[in-house]
């Protein structure tokens, strides 16, 4: 049977009917090489290999043969795709005796064929197009018939189908450069490059109609599905019934198809496919597909039949009974790819690193693949049918809204096209089907609607792309700071640890071809200050990120709050924004890389060849599908990397170019807001008195533990910080209280960062290391007990990583990071002593702590002398000088107050009573009062308390 998701549609189907009891069926899947662990082989009950997926296997029936006899195969389903309307595979089971659960060889050659049905339509009365009347098999013959027929044209493969070998022509030269591709790309995919004409209906929409027959005299033709939305010819959203057609016409193309149907004895699942134009109300008779169809869950879900399950039982000889099934309610379903819109949605096959599928009331979804699976660049890139039902067509829209929202894809090196559906479902040709804006009618989205309007520069997601330039920004500083952190420890485990961290140094990310000078610097364990440039004109923005997993996290820019998914792969930055997804590169000047694993199909230039901007350079083919790539600037192809035929990765790199000395390497020129699609959040302006002590406390503490806002480059830091202070203090404000915490911090640090031993170590005979020298042996492995270090190292540097969040000593990511900021921290350390001498000196010129902290900051001050005394003796002085002035001078105050209060209470007696008889000794006391307060001063200064 067939692969992916047709294989698991298949595998459910035959559960249910085994779960019924209606007999044990068993399924088997064949699977080409790279697919031996996918879901589908996975889920089947057997599975058989048929080779690598480069020798096509699927389309050799000499294969296939050996495979259905190998695997007493009774039956075969094929889904929608490969031999799936291939009459000669369908004689081939009959040859076998196994059972093609599809129509018979001869009905399909009389309706699959893309020139035999129309030729059948025109005899039971359904209305065709213009056309070739047969295939065109020279050039000569197509611009013949070509001129007959009339341009516009579309050149189809009569073998052809979901949107391959099939483009438009507008005139004799298109024609001249498509026929040959057409046919070769038709050869490859469906093995047959047998090529027709057909006058192309502008304007029109796409409906079709949903068969089943058993072949026996009954044909039901279900329900009118309108997949109108489509881009080159592959529908992305289809959606039942048609928003546009009234009852009579839904009958009229109904009965049409059943007349199709009966015509050839049709057994099986079948779609008829019209053109209809809104303005004339006229069909056009369009093909059949002699199979089922990706989108045949809507009919399933408003008709409540299911398909498969159908098709088996027709095969096996069953009939239709009773009256044909009625639609109820609206169905959309969308169409999840693994393609990139921001590269004119070129196929982005890889591993699938994270796959969040939606659900809720009316929602349904059909997938081939699971997390950790790989979708191979050899088949279609679909990954999901989201499909969503309702009562109403707005309720679906919704529904199907949400869902699409709450999904979310990571492909290693590759893209989705949710936003693009996202942002397909919000326009006003799709909400409604006759829009109006502004008073105008906008008209419908016909089949070539997509295209036509992303060549104006519509349906290109710009929303939140400045926040993804951000997030971006951030994940390339995170990386090099890794690279730095790497560098840290390797050196430590050599003795001699250093980094080349480099503050301030911006870095180039393009995004949809315009180039951003970013600069970030990290400012808090998880806040950073972001630069934008772009020509003359920059934007700073604050933000804080909070990663919650491997590819989730939130994202706060100013004070707006983002939902982000993120993924990094080589120089590529995948940013989706709530829901709006952004590719971010960075900026490699004129290195072309291939945007998913793809063959070479054609190398067009050649070292030493000048191309343009925009001229083409490679063409690339995944997933059947070719993608062109373009010259990203003006230059000289230095180096062609890959040759044609030779298989290519994600990423990898395919030609370089050397820009011309006048080429505009970055093109961006204009103002930051005025970028093209560049939505940055907006700065919340003027901020409080107290938001401003509160950010600069936090731009000092981020000083003190290592992080990139470095004092001696900008003294403003503290400048700014004390002139708010102090406004803050005029208006009332407390800030004693906070800013115990932030010398309270300069005391683990000052404490963890000593470069001798205490005092007290100096004089023994053994060699006593400092805690610098402690940190040092730390870093080789960090484990302090592998280092042999003692307690009060472990209680310092525990002090210390708390401010960074890490509570314990087992080795994390955030453990790492942590100790390369102290290690940063540590060199530049003095540079922090204006920032406690400063508040210091403050707080010697102020009124004393309230008595409720009164203890704290007694034990602060305690602490500072202690840690500075032997490397930075200036603090401690003042810490001295500070403890004197609120503590103890009120102490010596009252002391000598009282002394001196009882001298003169003594002196007075002594004057009222001159016969005292104990008058001599008293005198002699109070000659000694002076005496007494300079010993109590004395005895203070002793103790290490300044007078």
């Amino acid at each position: 049977m067939n692969r992916g998701e047709a294989a698991i549609r298949l595998i459910r189907a035959v559960r249910d009917l085994n779960a019924e009891g209606g007999g044990q069926l068993t399924t088997i899947a064949l699977f080409t090489d790279d697919e031996r662990s996918a879901m589908f082989a996975r889920e089947a009950d057997e599975a058989y290999g048929i080779g690598p997926a480069s020798a096509r296997p699927y389309l050799d029936h000499a294969v296939l043969e050996r495979a259905l006899v190998e695997t007493r195969a009774d039956a075969v389903w094929v889904g929608w795709g490969f031999v799936a309307e291939d009459p000669a595979f369908a004689d081939l089971c009959d040859r076998l005796g196994v059972t093609f659960i599809g129509p018979s060889g001869e009905s399909m050659r009389k309706l699959g064929d893309k020139i035999g049905s129309k030729l059948i339509a025109e005899e039971v009365g359904v209305p065709v197009a213009p056309w070739s009347r047969g295939g065109v098999d020279t050039l000569e013959e197509a611009l013949a018939s070509a001129e007959e027929v009339g341009y516009p044209l579309m050149l189809k493969a009569t073998a052809g189908g979901g949107g391959r070998g099939i483009r438009k022509v507008e005139n004799a030269a298109d024609l001249e450069d498509a026929y040959q591709r057409t046919r070769d790309e038709a050869e490859r995919a469906f093995g047959s490059g047998v090529v027709f004409l057909e006058r192309l209906v502008t304007g029109a929409r796409h409906v079709e109609v949903q068969l089943i027959a058993d072949g026996q005299g009954t044909a039901w033709a279900l329900g009118v599905r309108d997949c109108s939305v489509q881009r080159r010819n592959q529908k992305v959203i289809e959606e039942s019934a048609s928003p546009l057609l009234d009852e009579a016409q839904v009958a009229e193309v109904k009965e049409s198809a059943e007349r199709l149907a009966l015509a050839v004895d049709y057994r099986g699942a079948g779609t008829v496919e019209f053109l209809y134009h809104p303005e004339t109300r006229t069909f056009a008779f369009l093909e059949v597909n002699t199979r089922l169809q990706v989108e045949h869950p809507i009919t399933e879900v408003t008709t409540d039949v299911d398909l498969v399950k159908a098709q088996l039982l027709v095969a096996a000889g069953g009939r239709l009974e009773g009256e044909r099934p009625a639609e109820v309610g609206h169905a959309v379903e969308a169409r999840l790819n693994a393609e990139d819109p921001d590269r004119d949605f070129a196929p982005s096959p890889g591993r699938i690193a994270l796959l969040e599928l939606p659900a809720g009331p009316g929602i349904r979804v059909d997938s081939g693949v699971a997390e950790g699976d790989t979708i191979p660049a050899d088949f279609d890139s679909m990954i999901a049918k989201v499909i969503a039902y309702g009562r109403t067509r707005a309720e679906a829209l919704a529904r199907l809204r949400r869902a699409m929202a709450d999904t979310t894809v990571v492909i290693e090196g590759g893209a989705t096209n949710k936003s693009f559906i996202l942002d397909l479902l919000d326009q006003p040709e799709v909400v409604d089907g006759n829009a109006v804006v502004d008073g105008s009618a906008v008209g419908w989205a016909d089949t070539g609607w997509i295209d036509r309007v992303r060549a104006e520069g519509r349906l290109v997601a710009h929303r939140h792309s400045g926040v993804a330039l951000v997030a971006a920004a951030i994940e390339a500083y995170e990386d090099e700071e890794a690279v730095e952190i790497a560098r840290l420890l390797e050196t430590a485990r050599g003795g001699r640890p250093q980094v080349q961290h480099t503050v301030g140094r911006p870095v180039e990310l393009k995004l949809r071809g315009t180039v951003y000078r970013v600069t970030v610097v990290q400012t808090g364990p998880e806040t950073y200050r972001v630069t934008v440039a772009l020509g003359d004109q920059s934007e700073t923005l604050t933000a804080s990120l909070d990663r919650l997993d491997e590819f989730h996290a939130r994202l706060t820019i100013e004070d707006q709050r983002f939902r982000l998914v993120s993924a990094t792969h080589g120089p590529m930055h995948l940013v989706e924004v709530d829901g709006v997804a952004h590719r971010v590169s960075r900026d490699e000047g004129g290195v072309v890389r291939s945007p998913a694993p793809a063959l070479v199909v054609a190398t067009p230039v050649r070292a030493g060849d000048v191309v343009e901007a925009g001229a083409p350079v490679l063409v690339l083919e995944s997933m059947k599908m070719e993608t062109v790539l373009h010259a990203p600037v003006a230059g000289t192809v230095k180096e062609l990397l890959v040759t044609t035929g030779s298989q290519v990765e994600t990423g990898a790199p395919l030609l370089r170019l050397e820009p011309d000395a006048d080429a505009d390497a970055t093109p961006a020129t204009a103002a930051v807001g005025e970028a093209p699609g560049l939505d940055l959040p907006v700065s919340r302006g003027e901020v409080s008195l107290e938001e401003r002590v509160r950010r600069g406390r936090a731009d000092l503490s981020a000083i003190l533990m290592g992080f990139d806002l470095d004092q001696r480059a900008d003294r403003g830091v503290l400048e700014d910080y004390l002139s708010a202070r102090e406004a803050f203090r005029a208006e009332g404000g407390d800030v004693l209280t906070d800013e115990l915490a932030l010398l309270a911090m300069f005391a683990d640090f000052a404490e963890l960062s000593r470069n001798r031993p205490a005092g007290e170590q100096l004089h023994t005979e053994l060699r006593v290391h400092s805690s610098r020298e402690h940190f040092h042996t730390y870093l080789q492995s960090l484990d302090v007990e592998r280092g042999g270090l003692p307690d009060e190292f472990r209680q310092r540097l525990a002090r210390v990583l708390a401010h960074y969040g890490v509570t314990d000593l087992d080795r994390t990511p955030q453990l790492d990071e942590a100790v390369f900021r102290v290690f940063l921290s540590q060199q530049r350390f003095a540079t922090d002593l204006a920032l406690a001498t400063s508040l210091l000196e403050r707080w010697m010129a102020e009124p004393p702590p309230a008595a409720e902290i009164g203890a704290g900051v007694r034990e602060l001050l305690d602490r500072l002398v202690r840690a500075t005394q032997l490397r930075f003796p200036v603090v401690g002085d003042l810490a001295r000088s500070v403890r004197f002035r609120w503590f103890d001078q009120p102490a010596v105050d009252a002391e000598r107050a009282g002394v001196l209060a009882a001298g003169r209470n003594e002196a007075a007696a002594l004057a009222e009573n001159p016969d005292l008889p104990d008058r001599n000794a008293r005198l002699d006391a109070l000659a000694d009062i002076p005496e007494q307060i300079v010993g109590f001063l004395a005895e203070r200064l002793e103790n290490g308390i300044p007078a």
